[in-house]
Formats: C-alpha cells, structure tokens, sequence
C-alpha cells in the first residue's frame, strides 16, 4: 500500500474513518498535543452537537457569551459527562483546571442553573479542591465519527475500570488520532488508544508515568518540547510525568533549520536537535474533503551527559 492509497477515504472495503487511515499511514504522535495551560469543564449531560456549546441543543446566545468569556480569560472551554444512561439534569457541575508545571489542580463547582456559569470566577478562587484525577475521553460523536466510534469503545472500557475519573468529553483535537483522552490536571494529551490501551494509560497515570507509545505530547508545553521529551524518553527511558522538562527552546539548528530545546535531567543537560518537515496531503478528519499537510518532527541529534546511558 502507497501513502496514496491510505490516505484514500474510499478503499477497496468501503469508506475508510479518518482514524483507520491515520493509522495504515503510521501518522506520527508526537508532538501533537494541542494548547491548554488551563481549563474550564462544564458538565452537560444531553446531546452535543458539532460544536458543543454553539450548536444546538445547547443554547447557542449562552454557549457564545461562555467561550468569549473563558477564551478571554485564557483558558480553555470542554464539555464533559458522565457515560452510558444519565438522569435529567438538574444542576450544572463545572471543574476549573489547572495544567501549568507546579500548579497542576482541580476545584470543582456546580450552579442550579446554565447561565449562572457567567458567574462563576475564573481565578481560582472558588470551588472545591479536590486531588482526583480526570479522564477526559473524545466521544464527541457529531464532530467526527472516529471520535463517536472509538472514543466510545475506550470510554465505556475506562469508566468499568475508573468509574469516579472518567468523562466523556467534547472536541480535544486530533480526529485522526481517535481513541484520544486527555489526563487532567497534567494535560497529558494520548491518541490510537484501544480498549485495553486506555486502562493502562489510566493505570500509569496514578502511578506518575506516561505511556510513551500512546502519548501525544503536555497540553502545557510547545510541539517541538513535545517532540524532544519523546526521543529523549525513547533514548534514557525515562517514562516519569515531570522526567525531562524543558530549559530552553529555540528555532534553528546546527545544521540550520528546525529546533534545539535543552531538557533538564539530575545529572545535566539534554540537548535535542530536530528537524521540523511536512507530511504528505492528508486528510486530517472524517469529514475533511481537502488535503493539507501537518508539522512533523524528526530525530536530528540527541547529545546526553556521560551519567546518563541511552538504552
């Protein structure tokens, strides 16, 4: 099979999801976590549409006036629920995430009513604190059907197993990447996860890991500390949340293009030099009818202290 062929929507069984495609590509994961140094989740339990606070049936005059304002406060707006049958809902639980390195944390609220979320400060200064993690799986099932149909198989899979941490989400990005989920409050972004897979991205998360083959990148961090965390990860094996953080980026390389970031280990620098490219035209979604291209990021070096032996 030709990169043609499996960028194809239309294959010799049928139609083919943008997921299904993404994978017979071997489309990388790296460095392809989207941006969200914090977060503000709001829980609705009915149907979303394509875009879940703009469409209908949500209130479209409401949805607008919540993502101005929390767009404006630089954070970024989810929708969230609980799987499998819900009750009519009465009240309205929100949860104001934080993902930046040191301040990771979750306090949670509700209102009696949607529109008294205009309310609610964003600051941090309300809510309830609490030390349990969320799951937040893609099952956004009018944005993409990748999300509808493998995001609700994990989903189902990781609520069994972490009923109390698990939500179905709205739209995290990275259609083509489904089964995607996003761990909170660290905002570690995961893709092509299965339902087995999910479990134990779950499993690893409470115990302070990342899951390297499933892992796209920290909400928190830029795509090419993304990208260096990943080789420096697969070359020292250092599979810890925090392992690695970045101590400087910058554009250019010895060689004169791409990036260089410097990660910090106990024993010294990491230096990561990589080359920034472009995939072939693809088609990133489901519903995608033109062919663009994506960032990509490829090992140029990787320079390590002598303490530190690549495996």
């Amino acid at each position: 099979m030709t990169a043609d062929d499996a960028d194809e929507p239309f294959g010799d069984g049928g139609w083919q999801p943008c997921s299904d495609r993404a994978r017979q590509r071997g489309d990388a994961l790296a460095g392809t976590g989207s941006r969200g140094l914090q977060w503000f989740l709001i829980e609705i339990s009915g149907p979303w549409g394509s875009r879940a606070f703009l469409d209908p049936p949500f209130d479209t005059t409401l949805g607008r006036a919540l993502i101005h304002r929390i767009e404006g406060a630089g954070m970024r707006a989810l929708a969230i629920r609980r799987t499998g049958r819900r009750p009519e809902q009465t009240t309205w639980s929100w949860a104001s995430v934080d993902s930046r390195p040191g301040h990771e944390s979750v306090r949670w609220g509700s209102v009696d009513r949607p529109e008294d979320l205009l309310d609610v400060p964003l600051d941090g200064s309300t809510g309830v604190a609490s030390d349990r993690r969320i799951f937040a799986v893609c099952a956004h099932a009018r944005h993409d059907q990748c999300c509808a149909v493998r995001g609700r198989q994990v989903v189902t899979t990781l609520s069994r197993a972490f009923p109390e941490e698990t939500w179905e989400c709205s739209h995290l990005g990275g259609d083509r990447f489904a089964g995607t989920l996003v761990m909170l409050p660290h905002g570690l972004y995961y893709g092509n996860a299965d339902d087995d897979d999910a479990v134990r991205i779950g499993e690893a998360y409470l115990d302070g890991r990342v899951v390297e083959e499933h892992y796209r990148g920290r909400s928190s961090l830029s795509h090419p500390v993304q990208a260096a965390q990943h080789y420096a990860r697969l070359a020292l094996g250092d599979d810890g949340i925090d392992a690695y953080p970045p101590l400087a980026e910058r554009s250019g390389t010895a060689t004169g293009g791409g990036w260089t970031v410097t990660l910090g280990t106990d024993a010294g620098p990491v230096t990561v030099e990589l080359a920034e490219t472009e995939s072939e035209p693809l088609l990133s979604t489901c519903s995608a009818t033109r062919r663009l291209r994506v960032r990509q990021w490829e090992l140029a070096s990787l320079t390590a202290p002598p303490a530190i032996s690549a495996r």
